[in-house]
């Protein structure tokens, strides 16, 4: 974004709906393909982003999603030393081949398909944000602002530690076996700090977390809270809580640190380390409390978790068909969703 009162910029730098955008630097995000819906207000782009209009012989949808089709391909066209990397636009121009029917109603019958799943999947995000939400009000109702006990924290309740609470560790190393995607040889996920498809890094084939558990990032976006029910791999830079659950649930857990303000220590670079964050104070409610709450939301995070892995499913439907479809490969008319 730039403040345009103070330096006039060229109309043809404004975003418009349905521009393309292409991260041209940075490690690891050089490359990055983005398809803009909504312009809210005048926003502008800089030197580390490319700008891709169609010339007029595709439709700007169509071309957003023949790129996203070469996503892997463009990903591969950063070249410099590590951390200064930057996109050759000269062989994105050269080397990224795109095919498209001619006909404007075939491309758009195209596009049709492929924005009919991506609008599914934006439902479910938004129903997911609406379930989180139904769990986090219940959660702090009930032991944040104490609303059915007047404000006051019930006599039977107690004062622990994460430490004693919990089990906890720190991720170690990528494993040895590992894919960047799911395979029936690599089926278990790994997870790193990153917040991106909830640090999703790759897979392995032997998980060493296999219970519900809690995972909070401990470098970069320090804090990002992630509950986690299917056996994993946590790597560096990423704490694991395994709650005791003669005390607590996971759920609870993963509610109760999210509504804290987790933060690192360190000078040059902020860190959460281990047994710092061991000492971190949390609520323990009654037996009869924590049962009664983890039964209300256990049905609300397993229907989030129901249509995360619908989505995912679609996602998988939708990448498969994007490359056919581009190509040929595929006649639109025989795809039915």
């Amino acid at each position: 974004m730039h403040d345009t009162l103070k330096k006039k910029v060229p109309p043809e730098r404004y975003v418009k709906p349905d521009d393309i955008l292409i991260n041209s630097t940075g490690a690891g995000t050089a490359g990055r393909i983005a398809q803009i819906e909504d312009v809210p207000s005048a926003t502008t782009i800089d030197g580390h982003m490319i700008l891709i209009r169609s010339n007029g012989k595709v439709t700007q949808k169509f071309l957003g999603y023949a790129l996203k089709a070469h996503q892997w391909e463009v990903l591969q066209l950063d070249e410099g030393s590590t951390g200064q990397t930057e996109l050759n636009r000269d062989r994105l121009l050269d080397e990224i081949m795109i095919n498209y029917p001619v006909s404007f109603d075939e491309q758009n019958a195209i596009v049709g398909t492929l924005e009919s799943i991506d609008r599914k999947l934006i439902v479910n995000e938004q129903l997911n944000d609406n379930l989180h939400q139904q769990a986090a009000t219940l959660f702090k109702a009930l032991f944040v602002d104490l609303t059915p006990f007047d404000g006051t924290m019930p006599p039977n309740w107690t004062i622990s530690t994460l430490g004693d609470a919990t089990e906890m560790g720190a991720g170690g190393d990528k494993p040895k076996e590992s894919s960047p995607v799911k395979t029936p040889l690599c089926p278990y996920p790994i997870y790193s700090n990153g917040i991106n498809d909830y640090g999703l890094y790759g897979y392995t084939n032997d998980p060493k977390i296999k219970v519900e558990s809690v995972t909070v990032s401990a470098r970069g976006t320090i804090g990002y809270v992630c509950l986690r029910h299917t056996p994993y791999v946590p790597i560096v830079r990423l704490v694991t809580l395994i709650p005791d659950t003669k005390v607590l649930s996971a759920k609870y857990l993963y509610l109760y640190l999210r509504q804290l303000h987790i933060t690192g220590t360190g000078t040059t670079q902020q860190q959460l380390t281990v047994p710092d964050f061991r000492k971190t104070e949390i609520i323990i409610p009654d037996k009869n409390t924590m049962d009664s709450f983890t039964e209300t939301v256990t049905p609300l995070f397993e229907q989030i978790w129901a249509n995360e892995d619908e989505n995912t499913k679609l996602a998988e439907v939708r990448d498969a068909l994007l490359p056919k479809l581009m190509s040929g490969e595929i006649d639109v008319s025989d795809i039915q969703l």
